[in-house]
Order: structure tokens, then C-alpha cells, then sequence
């Protein structure tokens, strides 16, 4: 997402307050305050960590920690990119990294922007924090985050606290359905936020609102990574979440929970109908949903005689496409893993699931995995598949 560009008009001494400290050469030759600026964001996440207000507050303004003190850190600290010397004080460039204890394997990688003010005897204070440009929010960013904690889970949110135990609840019974159909080799925990708005989603996944109306729920990395698990979050967009049943709140849930426990064999190799299909038939396993229910406009297209002739490409499943085109390839993927888990049974599934994204590159992943786990070619499970939907939704 672009930025709108700025047009400064400096003289030559406010060029060189905002420049780095450089030699002729363009290279660093050193720069005191930038460690000075080092040690003060040390001092001050040392504080988080501590719980130690006071020495917080010493390093600058205390809202921050006010707003994330609920969280449960296991790690907590800042790295300084770039500092620039203004007029008044400051400007720092740094990357926050931290993990939440007993959910995250890997850190969370924030881009901040910080505004620096000195005292009259040359220490440097926080005087505001923000995301960088074009990064997303923290959930703090947007007010005091409460937290939850399940058998499962760990709720986080900016609103009432009180409606963040019926998501626990929920994020609870999703873990176990996962582990159910996929295993049990995954952290088997849950961290879901839960912003006051869809305006609030967006903000934290740094996307025009417009990009996820409709949208209950996403996972942060869910398809097309490098294979590490990181730190997933499940994002919800209460307004569209608002708008669902009990069955369709714990469907959702189930789903993006999925995601979680498969991140770590989705990459660039899997296809979106693959990783949102099998997502999708964890979420709706055991809830006796008939196909025709389920997946309502591809339904419609069969009885008007569309039956899509092929799987769903990437493309189709841009939260911008057309609503309908994005439902049926939805239901394009749910059924084709359904239809899998029918005629190989679900282990089978899962290892299919596992040797795709095994394969490293999306070219001949699909078809080799075809041939190599479940004995079939590409034009034959397509064939079946288009045999399937028309039989389960004429």
C-alpha cells in the first residue's frame, strides 16, 4: 500500500540534522546518539518486561505501557535502524520484536517510529510511538488491550472485555476438532485479537478496510510462506462476526484455527483451493452441514448449469473479487478435500496436504502429489472432482 509522498524545503544545517552521521564514503562512521537512543529503548523495554512502571515511565510517555501491560511477554525489545535529529529532539527508526509466553515459537516483527524528545541535561525520552509507515497497527496501538486466557487459547482485545470469554470458549473446542483430523505436532494454542471494528482488522493487517468487509476472520501468514511457523494471530472482524450464528462462530473459528496448526507445512507450493479447503472441512466436520448448505453458490451455478470445469486459481480468492466468484472458490476447495477425504479417507488427506507443500515450488507440486499419495493424475482428479460437486449439489 503506497504511502503519499511529502515535499520538504530544508536550508543546509536542517539537512544535516535529519541526515545520518556519514563519511565521504556514504558509510557510518559512528553515531553516538543512535546508542544513546539504544540504551534508553533497553531501559525502557527492560521495564515492560520488569512490570516496573516507574522506571518505564523514566524513559518517556507511560500510555504505552498502560495499554500493554496485560499481555503475558515472554520477550520484548527494540532494535534502532535510524535515527534523525530534528529541530526539537528526534526521530527514531526501530524494529520491535516479542513473543507472547507460552504461545509464540518464534517473535512478532513490528516496524515503530519514535519520537524523541532530550532532557536539558542530554537524555533522550519517548515522547510517541506509532507504526512505521505503510506497517500495521499492534493491537495496543488502538487502546488497553484486555486478555483472556482458555485451556487453548489466548483472547486479546480493545473492547469489552467481557465478550472476549465467548471467543475463548469457542477457540477452546477448535484446537482439539484440529488435532482431531490433522494431529497433534503443532503448539496446539490459539492467540485471537479481537479489535473494536473492522477498521481496527484492517488497521492491523496494514489493508484498506474495504479489503476484508465481509470477512469474519483471517489468519496472519497462513498460505504461501516459507514453512517456519511464526507467530500467527487469529484476526477477527467483529462487525462480520457480529452478523453470524453460534454454528458459523465456531466454523470460522475452527477454520482459521486450522490454519494455525497446518502453517508450518503451507508454502509457496500450496494452492490457495488446497489450504483454504482443507481449512474449511476441519471447520465443518462433524456439524451436518449438507453440501448444498455449505456451499450455497456453488449450488447455484450447477443448477444453472456453470459447474466450474476446473479448481479455483489464487486469483479467485482475493478478498476484492466478486463476492460470489470468492464464495464458490471457497466451496470449490472445501468440496474437493472433501471429496479426498471420501474416496482416500482423511489420513490420506493430510498427507497429501503435507507432501504439496513439501515440494518446495507451486510447479508439479499438486501433481506429484497426486500421483505419489493418492495414486491419481491431474486430469482424472479433476475429472472427479467435477463429477463430485455436480452429483453432491444437483
Amino acid at each position: 500500500m503506497a504511502g503519499r509522498g511529502r515535499t520538504w524545503s530544508i536550508g543546509a544545517v536542517g539537512l544535516a540534522l535529519l541526515l545520518p552521521l556519514t563519511g565521504c564514503d556514504g558509510q557510518r562512521t559512528g553515531d553516538p546518539v543512535r546508542t544513546e537512543v539504544q540504551r534508553m529503548l533497553d531501559r525502557r523495554s527492560a521495564a515492560v518486561l520488569g512490570h516496573d512502571e516507574r522506571a518505564y515511565g523514566e524513559t518517556g510517555t507511560r500510555n504505552q505501557y498502560t495499554r500493554l501491560r496485560a499481555l503475558p511477554l515472554a520477550s520484548f525489545g527494540y532494535r534502532v535502524t535510524a535515527v534523525r535529529r530534528t529541530a526539537s529532539g528526534a526521530t527514531a527508526d526501530a524494529e520491535l520484536s516479542y513473543r507472547i509466553a507460552g504461545y509464540d515459537k518464534a517473535p512478532v516483527d513490528a516496524r515503530r517510529t519514535l519520537t524523541l524528545g532530550r532532557t536539558a541535561d542530554g537524555h533522550w525520552y519517548v515522547t510517541a510511538e506509532r507504526p512505521a509507515r505503510q506497517a500495521g497497527q499492534e493491537l495496543w496501538d488502538q487502546g488497553t488491550v484486555s486478555a483472556v486466557a482458555g485451556g487453548h487459547s489466548l483472547v486479546l482485545g480493545t473492547g469489552d472485555p467481557a465478550a472476549l470469554s465467548g471467543f475463548a470458549r469457542l477457540a477452546d473446542r477448535a484446537v482439539p476438532a484440529v488435532s482431531g483430523a490433522w494431529g497433534t505436532r503443532w503448539s496446539r494454542r490459539v492467540v485471537v485479537l479481537v479489535p473494536k471494528s473492522l477498521a481496527g482488522m484492517a488497521a492491523l493487517l496494514g489493508a484498506p478496510a474495504d479489503d476484508y468487509r465481509g470477512i469474519a476472520a483471517v489468519t496472519t501468514g497462513e498460505a504461501g510462506g516459507s514453512g517456519r511457523a511464526p507467530a500467527d494471530r487469529v484476526v477477527i472482524n467483529p462487525e462480520a462476526y457480529a452478523l453470524l450464528g453460534d454454528a458459523g462462530r465456531q466454523i470460522v473459528l475452527t477454520h482459521e484455527t486450522a490454519h494455525v496448526a497446518t502453517r508450518a507445512d503451507t508454502t509457496a507450493a500450496t494452492p490457495l483451493w488446497l489450504s483454504e479447503g482443507y481449512a474449511d472441512w476441519i471447520g465443518y466436520l462433524g456439524t451436518g452441514r449438507a453440501p448444498a448448505e455449505a456451499a450455497p453458490e456453488l449450488a447455484r451455478a450447477v443448477r444453472e448449469g456453470e459447474t466450474p470445469e476446473a479448481l479455483p486459481s489464487d486469483k479467485d480468492f482475493g478478498f476484492t473479487s466478486d463476492p460470489v466468484k470468492l464464495a464458490r472458490a471457497y466451496e470449490s476447495g472445501w468440496l474437493a478435500c472433501r471429496m479426498i477425504a471420501e474416496k482416500w479417507g482423511a489420513a490420506r488427506l493430510g498427507a497429501f496436504y503435507r507432501a504439496v507443500g513439501a515440494h518446495g515450488e507451486r510447479t508439479g507440486a499438486v501433481k506429484e502429489a497426486l500421483r505419489a499419495v493418492l495414486g491419481t493424475t491431474a486430469r482424472e482428479f479433476t475429472a472427479d472432482w467435477h463429477a463430485y460437486v455436480t452429483s453432491r449439489l444437483r
